[in-house]
């Protein structure tokens, strides 16, 4: 920040009258850091508005813009490349990526000729299937399902505690008393040396 002395600073009377008394104020030039560099020209008159030209109807300028091909970006420079110093001549070099990037794009381009409105007929086919079931089956069984949820499982709870629950103890009250005990005269050598 440059400080500027008051030496500098030149005081001017402005007066808004149209009246000229012909009397002219000496001024003396601005400092040379605030003298500018060309005069200022007088204001023009203001020109109305231009509409801005409207644009021509081409195709879109992205066709993928959540970049969900980000990866079919291939460039002949991914694909082909030759050392520093063993290197074919240059024509042979001009032609071989001419024709990589032809074939590239023509092949595509005949490829998607073919397959592009049948498979996106049938891709959008497959999400409005979707969607219908979606909409018509899956949403509404799952709603009746947590509107019916509460009494089919107070159903299932009394079933349970009916039926279920009391077979279950008196069978554990069974087998409760059921004691298995082992001895080991039942396992004597003289047995082991018969068996075997």
């Amino acid at each position: 920040m440059m400080m500027v002395s008051d030496d500098c600073l030149v005081e001017c009377n402005i007066d808004d009258s149209d009246e000229d008394d012909g009397e002219q104020v000496n001024t003396p030039p601005p400092p040379p850091e605030f003298a500018s560099k060309a005069s200022t020209p007088a204001p023009k008159a203001p020109t109305p508005p231009v509409a801005p030209p409207t644009p021509e109807s081409t195709s879109p300028v992205s066709r993928d813009p959540n970049n969900i091909n980000q990866h079919l970006k291939v460039e002949v420079s991914d694909v082909l490349a030759e050392p520093a110093t063993p290197h074919s001549i240059d024509q042979v070099w001009i032609y071989s990526l001419t024709g990589f990037e032809r074939t590239r794009i023509w092949t595509y381009r005949c490829l998607s000729l073919l397959f592009a409105v049948p498979f996106a007929f049938l891709c959008g086919l497959f999400i409005a299937v979707l969607a219908c079931i979606h909409v018509w089956v899956l949403v509404p069984c799952l709603q009746l399902s947590y509107t019916f949820l509460p009494c089919l499982r107070s159903l299932c709870l009394c079933a349970v505690n009916v039926f279920v629950s009391p077979f279950c103890s008196s069978l554990a009250l069974c087998c409760s008393q059921i004691a298995v005990s082992l001895s080991n005269k039942d396992w004597s050598p003289a047995k082991d040396k018969d068996a075997v």
